[in-house]
């Protein structure tokens, strides 16, 4: 045992990997094909999985599109438009999710519309397609959005006069499920109020079930551990019980609403379930998988772009100040405010045509800080893209939104800016680019795939861009304008230094916690949000382990201008704290634990300042958060 942990068998061992890599690759070449340039292998990846994205951007900036060599496959992965076009539209049939992606997500997942293939997609998406259209979804939605966004302005005026915590990403994202459920399945799931106790226990299953669905990608044991009912697959099947037992109960009262006399029941036919509930009611497994795709596609992604969208405004003051006067001048309210309901009920459809701007910023802030980072599909056949190199069967090819966004050849020498002009024509309206430019917003094929570059769900919106266009357009930026327009009318946000670097760290947390004084003192503090690990990772009780990281976590964020001290106590290099992922190394260091051992790390940066109304409050801590994957990736790829 001590050889095979010696620095010799060890360098061995990966020199002989790589050996037999490059002889794979050379004895895959004899089909006298054209191949795309090799960009590097798996070893690569893993060498630099905690800059990732930024690693992968590197390599398209050098190739449009590029391999990664693994020991019996070449990954593809392209951030030329002629490419993302021909994969999603001119040959659309030839990519898709695979058997592989299936079997992996099929547990929670089962058969929706983003883990299917074939005759069951076309069949999902034409009922979704149908009701995302509809007037009557178009008003209830705004309707439903409305009264969230009225109730997390109450939250912040009220955490004003209370002195209360609130965690700011914690309350979009039980925003965005009731939304989702009101919308979706006509439930009032009610998590901003937590009065339902049912539903916040299923959220959090949800939660945990996503993230073990994930694990079994890095995983190769889960089969055996789900045959043997043991580690995280029994973690996994414990959290699948709650959740189908929720949705269960959901489907089971869904279809006695749906049998009553239409007076009895007003809103029957207003959400998406009931719809599918009339065409298929006798298969509660179908149901089932069509609500949990939806949660997925409409819970995470919209609350994560709201708060990207909100820090680069505090980086971006001048594109803040615009933004609100839009607003303002848009909604055209001479009176003075009262209270956030009073101003919300002046949030119309038909004031978003005055808020081109608004629009622009939004779309911009996902063209830099997409959800879906890389949207992977598996060739089904042998092919040749536009470019004229060869694909084989079984291949992931994939595009990169998160590369594509930063790509001079697409987007100018100022692709890495955050200027929402670059979408506003010569007359002052937003305009569209073509949908294989813009790829942030695809449909995905795989969100477990995703989930392992990114902990959040996937958001998937926008153009017209072949069969694969997600749905959900317009169901996505209503919600996201009609939050924008409240808050950024009612609050608004700066950085609390503008002379101080941005400074960014990984913490065990929810997000955004927010600490509210009273005499309109508003006091924003991420180091509470530590100790929220022990329930989202470990079971009841926690371990030694989890203690100790809890503990050196939180003393790090309490001690933020002694941390160099503190960590030299641990024999770790000061130097190592340059940037972000040599702290999160040096955690990993200090306590020794596996990478993926640590998982919803958030990324954290310097405060902001918030202002309400008439009052000032003075934000010194205030930190805009950052999603990350559960390993160590870099802060451009999170949120």
């Amino acid at each position: 045992m001590d050889f095979l942990s010696s620095p010799i068998f060890i360098s061995s061992a990966i020199v002989a990997l790589l050996l037999l890599v490059v002889f794979l690759y050379i004895f895959n070449q004899r089909d006298g094909k054209t191949y795309h340039p090799i960009g590097g292998t798996v070893i690569d990846l893993l060498i630099n999985y905690n800059k990732l994205h930024h690693y992968m951007t590197d390599l398209a900036e050098t190739y449009k599109t590029y391999r990664i060599i693994g020991l019996f496959h070449a990954d593809v992965y392209t951030s030329d438009p002629a490419n993302v076009e021909y994969i999603l539209k001119t040959n659309f049939e030839n990519y898709g999710k695979g058997t592989h992606n299936h079997d992996l997500m099929k547990e929670l997942h089962g058969d929706g519309i983003f883990t299917v293939d074939g005759e069951k997609w076309r069949q999902q998406r034409k009922v979704s397609s149908h009701e995302f259209s509809t007037k009557v979804l178009r008003d209830f939605s705004s309707e439903i959005f409305t009264e969230n966004a009225i109730k997390l302005g109450n939250i912040f005026s009220d955490a004003a006069k209370s002195n209360q915590i609130i965690d700011l990403n914690d309350l979009f994202m039980k925003a965005t499920t009731d939304s989702i459920f009101k919308v979706g399945f006509g439930i009032d799931l009610d998590n901003l109020s937590g009065s339902n106790k049912e539903g916040v226990r299923f959220s959090r299953a949800f939660d945990d079930a996503n993230v073990l669905t994930f694990r079994r990608y890095i995983d190769k044991s889960w089969k055996i551990k789900k045959y043997l009912n043991i580690g995280s697959e029994a973690e996994l099947k414990k959290n699948m019980k709650i959740v189908d037992e929720f949705i269960y109960k959901v489907i089971q009262i869904k279809i006695a609403q749906m049998q009553k006399p239409k007076h009895e029941f007003s809103y029957k036919k207003d959400d998406i379930l009931s719809r599918f509930v009339l065409i298929n009611s006798n298969d509660p497994k179908y149901l089932r998988d069509i609500i949990l795709n939806f949660v997925l596609a409409g819970k995470d992604p919209i609350a994560i772009t709201m708060l990207w969208f909100i820090y680069e405004l505090c980086k971006h003051p001048e594109v803040q100040y615009r933004v609100a006067k839009e607003i303002k001048e848009a909604i055209n309210m001479k009176e003075e405010i009262t209270n956030v309901a009073e101003f919300a009920a002046r949030v119309t459809e038909a004031t978003f045509e005055n808020m081109q701007y608004l629009q622009a910023a939004l779309t911009e802030t996902v063209r830099l800080h997409p959800a879906l980072p890389v949207d992977p599909k598996i060739c089904f056949s042998d092919d040749v893209l536009p470019d004229g190199c060869s694909v084989k069967k079984g291949s992931v090819v994939a595009f990169t939104p998160y590369a594509m966004g930063k790509m001079k050849f697409i987007w100018g020498d100022d692709a890495h800016e955050f200027k929402p002009e670059r979408w506003i024509d010569r007359n002052g309206l937003f305009r569209s680019e073509s949908p294989f430019k813009f790829t942030a917003f695809q449909q995905s094929v795989n969100n477990a795939f995703s989930c392992k570059l990114i902990t959040t769900s996937i958001f998937r919106v926008y153009a017209q861009a072949g069969p694969l266009t997600y749905l959900g357009r317009d169901f996505a930026y209503r919600q996201l304008k009609i939050f924008s327009s409240v808050l950024l009318r009612c609050f608004m946000f700066k950085l609390s230094d503008e002379s101080k670097a941005l400074s960014l760290y990984y913490e065990f947390s929810a997000g955004l916690v927010s600490s509210v004084y009273g005499d309109g003192l508003v006091h924003i503090d991420w180091s509470q949000c530590a100790l929220m690990i022990q329930s989202m990772l470990f079971s009841p009780g926690g371990s030694p382990i989890c203690q100790r990281v809890l503990d050196v976590i939180s003393g790090l964020l309490r001690a933020r201008n002694e941390l160099e001290d503190d960590l030299e106590k641990y024999g770790v290099n000061s130097k190592t704290l340059k940037d972000l992922n040599g702290i999160v190394w040096s955690c990993l260091v200090i306590m020794k634990i596996e990478v993926f051992s640590l998982a919803r790390l958030i990324l954290l940066s310097d405060g902001f300042d918030v202002y309400w109304f008439k009052y000032i409050f003075d934000a010194e801590n205030l930190m805009c958060p950052a999603f990350e994957n559960i390993g160590k990736m870099d802060v451009a790829c999170a949120i």
